[in-house]
């Protein structure tokens, strides 16, 4: 065991401060190091994977990718090879690894959820645009629906979509084939802002959310209650560290809880949530084996909505879980850094049997 954790990041982007890295980032680093452990950046380019599979094999015991998967020169398929020979051959402790980041970070997780009590059964999945156009026009007769893309962040390419006509939205028997000039309101999750569209266009539109790598939308029911907030559990490892209560901005059809939309963010303890964090810690086995294995993530997050309890009481739907690169930086007075330096040994040692 070499007592050494790598911490890959690339190169620009919006998420970097003026020393060239995430904020969150060199906390992280210097956590590790007070625990007399080695531990350093490297950048990944494409045209360097070779020498840096060979530097990084031969110097760590493990590494952290704390790259958004927007941000990958080339493309994340490449940098995803890099980390899976990193740990298949290399034998390096993978936090997280891209089969890790891929069942439970992409959004199809809550599809695969959907016969669960998490997520409502009218959740589906498009990974061809054909399907997509067959079975929207049926899908947005039933009411307000969400679509949401595999890539981006902080709301980009997130639409809650309903029909302008209010006459049509509450005479329109479910799972008619609404015609290709129905007007729909169309607004978007990373600002809030509200186009008209019809929806024919509106499709050609998310055609490009379909094609290409890890490409496809999901169409999942609008849930009202979202303007009462999200609610957010970040967890280092299995231990839930806090509950972020995100309360999107009042007015029109605002539905975002993204700071660069004016949402207000709330921050508790996890014991302020109770229920929901021992729902969650309940639903965990469930989510790994629907997931593909209990391979938690080291820093993730599940965010939530409440909605009606058939007994009138609250419950709560999962909106999305991500584990590719979750940001803390707002946290880092809370002493985050340190858990995830200590998760991070704790699972090197525990493969070394240390």
């Amino acid at each position: 065991m070499k007592k050494a954790i790598v911490v890959f990041e690339v190169e620009g982007g919006s998420d970097k401060y003026f020393d060239g890295h995430r904020k969150d980032t060199m906390p992280i680093v210097n956590a590790i190091k007070d625990k007399g452990w080695h531990a350093e950046v490297v950048y990944y380019r494409p045209e360097w994977s070779e020498a840096l599979y060979e530097y990084v094999s031969q110097n760590f015991d493990a590494y952290i990718s704390r790259v958004n998967p927007g941000n990958i020169p080339g493309g994340e398929k490449g940098y995803f090879e890099l980390l899976t020979k990193l740990s298949d051959e290399g034998g390096l402790v993978g936090m997280s690894r891209p089969d890790e980041m891929m069942s439970y970070g992409a959004k199809d997780a809550l599809v695969k959820l959907a016969s669960t009590d998490l997520v409502p059964e009218d959740t589906y999945a498009y990974y061809e645009v054909e399907d997509f156009h067959k079975t929207f026009p049926k899908s947005i007769s039933y009411g307000e629906r969400v679509l949401k893309q595999n890539r981006g962040s902080t709301g980009s390419g997130i639409w809650r979509v309903q029909l302008v006509d209010k006459e049509l939205a509450a005479s329109v028997e479910p799972g008619t084939e609404l015609p290709l000039d129905t007007e729909l309101k169309c607004t978007e999750a990373v600002d809030n802002h509200t186009e008209i569209r019809k929806l024919g266009e509106f499709m050609d539109f998310c055609d490009q959310y379909i094609v290409g790598d890890n490409g496809m939308l999901v169409d999942m029911r609008f849930m009202p209650r979202i303007v009462e907030g999200e609610i957010r559990i970040l967890l280092v490892g299995p231990h839930p560290v806090f509950v972020v209560h995100k309360k999107p901005a009042a007015g029109g059809d605002n539905f975002s809880a993204t700071l660069f939309s004016g949402a207000q963010y709330t921050y508790d303890k996890p014991e302020a949530w109770q229920d929901l964090v021992d729902m969650f810690a309940e639903a965990r086995p469930v989510i790994a084996e629907k997931l593909g294995g209990d391979n938690i993530p080291l820093i993730w997050t599940a965010d939530f909505m409440l909605d009606d309890a058939p007994d009138g009481g609250d419950t709560y739907v999962l909106g999305e879980i991500n584990c590719s690169c979750v940001g803390f930086t707002s946290e880092l007075d809370m002493g985050i850094q340190q858990l995830v330096a200590e998760e991070a040994i704790k699972r090197v040692e525990t493969k070394h049997g240390a």
